[in-house]
Formats: structure tokens, C-alpha cells, sequence
């Protein structure tokens, strides 16, 4: 099935309370790198990148499955939604960061067989969509940052966040090898990071699982307006 409107969205955590989304209504498809659950939502794909139950952790995504899938879909533009921690005292929980460059040392490629240098980037066309539709909705974020990627699927020590808050602005576990994958692809790819907590030791008070989760629930139902932003505009 081919996606006349170019549009993709991948996401997750914060994706999987949305009020649209009915998990009775996964779709389920195999590729040459192994099967793909999404939803279709007005013809969009949606992937959750953790499964639908939320099991799947970051250092078992399957990323080249999912950019497969979408590139068989007819999908051009990845709209992507990654929980991430902030790195700096002044980007507090709660807000956006939509990153222009990120740091991955943990490289993974389609280009395996051959010889074949991408050069990373993040699309500037959708990472300007993203300032539009929290421009528009009113949202605090942050239009620009450098994410870094750490493998999981634990926290950083404090010795790891010191070194690297020298480096970026937030860290996470996912977007990064999602955008080289995107881009060895053809395909356009960016961003919105939610802010959901401060990276270990960046702060006095300690990092727990808990506290993530309920700044995870504060911002959820921002995304889930900015997704309905993104499926409006598809439609103009």
C-alpha cells in the first residue's frame, strides 16, 4: 500500500496514550529486516518504536525494519517524537527541543555490502513544520540543540552525563540511528524531543524511573495536539 501523501510518523512513549490510537487496529507487515507493527491513521503510518506493549527496549529496536517499512509505504517525510533528558540546567522538564544535529558513536547502516558515505543531517523542512506547530499552539520549546545518543537501556552514570553535557544539549537512546537510516533511505527526517527530565547529576535531586513517567504524562496530551496538527496539515 503506498502512502499518496508522503507522510510517516514515528514515536515513543509519549505516543502511546493518544486518544485516537486503537491497538486493536495494529496492522502488522514483514520486510527483508523483519516484521513491522503500525497503525493507519487517514492513510498515515504510525509506528510505535517500543511495540505495543511497550516492551521492546531501545537497544532491541528493530530501526532498519521500521525505515524499511516506511520507505516500501511511499512514505518521503518521517515526522519523529523522541523522549529525551536535558543536559542543561535552563531547558526544563516539560518543553520541546527540536534538535539540528545529533552525536551517535554507535553506528548502525544499510550500506553494509557497499561502499557508500551518507552525510548525516535532519530536514530542515519538517524541523521548521515542528517550530510552526508549537509556534501555534502555543508551546515553550527550543528551536534548536544537539542530541547524543547512548545505547541503553539504562540511565547515564554522572560521570557519562558530565562528559557529554560538554557536547550537547539532551541525550536519549533512539533518534540518532533513525536519522542516519532515514537518510542512506532518501527519505527527509526530523525531531520533536520532549523534555521529560533532567540527564542524572545535572541536578541535585535524584533521577527515577517514577519521576520520568509523570512528567511523561504532563506532555502527552501537547503531542497529541501537535500530531493533530500534523495530520491537518496533511490535508491542505
Amino acid at each position: 500500500m503506498k502512502n499518496k501523501n508522503k507522510i510517516g510518523i514515528i514515536g515513543g512513549g509519549n505516543l502511546y496514550h493518544l486518544g485516537f490510537l486503537d491497538k486493536e487496529k495494529a496492522k502488522k507487515i514483514n520486510t527483508p529486516y523483519g516484521e513491522v507493527v503500525y497503525f493507519l491513521i487517514k492513510n498515515i503510518p504510525l509506528i510505535l518504536r517500543h511495540g505495543l506493549k511497550r516492551n521492546i527496549y531501545p537497544h532491541q529496536i528493530n530501526y532498519k525494519a521500521n525505515i524499511q517499512f516506511f520507505k516500501d509505504f511511499g512514505v518521503k517525510n518521517i515526522y519523529a517524537f523522541n523522549s529525551v533528558g536535558s543536559l542543561k540546567k535552563r531547558f526544563k522538564p516539560g518543553v520541546f527541543l527540536i534538535p539540528n544535529d545529533y552525536i551517535n558513536f554507535d553506528i548502525i547502516s544499510f550500506c553494509e555490502k557497499e561502499r557508500r558515505h551518507v552525510v548525516p543531517s535532519l530536514s530542515l523542512e519538517i524541523r521548521n513544520k515542528f517550530i510552526n506547530f508549537c509556534q501555534t499552539l502555543d508551546l515553550k520549546f527550543q528551536k534548536k540543540g544537539t542530541y547524543f545518543q547512548t545505547k541503553g537501556p539504562r540511565f547515564e552514570t554522572k560521570a557519562e552525563i558530565k562528559l557529554i553535557k560538554n557536547y550537547a544539549d539532551v541525550v536519549g537512546m533512539t533518534m540518532p540511528k533513525e536519522a542516519t537510516l532515514a537518510k542512506e533511505m532518501d527519505l527527509e527526517y526530523a525531531a520533536l524531543c520532549s523534555l521529560d527530565n533532567y540527564a542524572h547529576g545535572i541536578i541535585k535531586r535524584p533521577l527515577t524511573q517514577e519521576k520520568v513517567e509523570q512528567n511523561e504524562q504532563k506532555i502527552n496530551k501537547k503531542i497529541e495536539k501537535i500530531i493533530q496538527e500534523i495530520l491537518k496539515s496533511n490535508l491542505l
